[in-house]
């Protein structure tokens, strides 16, 4: 099955909405999708009813997937989730505990712009942004410094304003990446290590966090290399872990007018050992 399991829409920091995703995912070619937005599962009922709507369930399956955002040793460490019951009482209240840290650090850094910078921005300006009940975070900021006359472009804020060293960036009080992964399993999920070659503890961190429920490492990514492929790859069997993959697709490549959602060659057996891991914790 041709899949890509790492989608981002409105409800967090992508640029297409969940409709959009799945026209795009169907027009491209790919039979499974994951939407994989941050700290919230709010995309995928809308995504499935549209699917619905328009009779082409049979062309599309949706997985419910989240991208948990953590903090370990001043590390940004994201855990993917697939499959998880979402009533779970602990990991509802996981979800709770996220977004109430991404409103708390957006208006504490709103306070320090105008104060520090003059710079006025409002939380509105901010939030509607993103769709009804998504997560906010640093690129929504960042386009509201912009469109505030503070800086020229997105990358300006983000150089100038939204890094640990800037007067006015707070950092956000988020889970572990040993909660996030917990909370996850015992929820009857699948939880993944996104992207590791952005962290280089990431060797030493997999084997802890399997101690967690760790069951997968995101080996196929558009900004891991052939080579790192490989290296997770290899890193995975020799654990015993499954290997994800996905586009992490957030918006299309204004440089050259391309759709990347499906471009990353993420090998057709890569679903089926994920079906068959849920399969195996559904009965443990």
């Amino acid at each position: 099955m041709k899949s890509d399991l790492h989608i981002h829409t409105l409800y967090s920091d992508g640029v297409f909405s969940p409709e959009k995703i799945v026209d795009t995912a169907i027009d491209v070619g790919l039979q499974v999708i994951a939407l994989t937005d941050h700290d919230n599962v709010l995309s995928y009922p809308v995504a499935k009813e549209y699917l619905k709507q328009t009779g082409r369930e049979d062309k599309l399956e949706i997985i419910r997937g989240i991208e948990v955002n953590t903090l370990y040793k001043n590390y940004e460490v994201h855990i993917l989730g697939y499959f998880m019951d979402v009533e779970n009482s602990d990991f509802q209240s996981m979800l709770k505990a996220q977004q109430q840290a991404r409103v708390k650090q957006t208006k504490e850094i709103i306070s320090l712009l105008s104060k520090k910078e003059g710079i006025k921005i409002k939380f509105e300006d901010i939030k509607k942004q993103v769709a009804e009940g998504g997560s906010i975070g640093r690129p929504h900021i960042a386009k509201a410094i912009t469109n505030a006359g503070g800086t020229n472009s997105v990358i300006d804020a983000y150089a100038k304003y939204i890094h640990d060293d800037s007067p006015v960036y707070v950092q956000r009080k988020t889970v572990t990446p040993q909660d996030a992964v917990e909370v996850i399993y015992d929820a009857g999920g699948i939880p993944v290590i996104a992207h590791p070659h952005d962290i280089d503890i990431a060797d030493k961190l997999i084997k802890e966090l399997m101690q967690y429920g760790l069951r997968g490492i995101e080996a196929y990514h558009r900004k891991h290399s052939p080579a790192c492929v490989e290296y997770f790859s290899s890193m995975a069997e020799e654990l015993g872990l499954i290997v994800t993959g996905g586009s992490d697709f957030h918006c299309p490549n204004i440089m050259n007018g391309q759709i990347i959602l499906g471009k990353n060659f993420v090998p057709e057996w890569v679903y089926d050992k994920l079906i068959e891991e849920k399969k195996r914790i559904d009965l443990a």
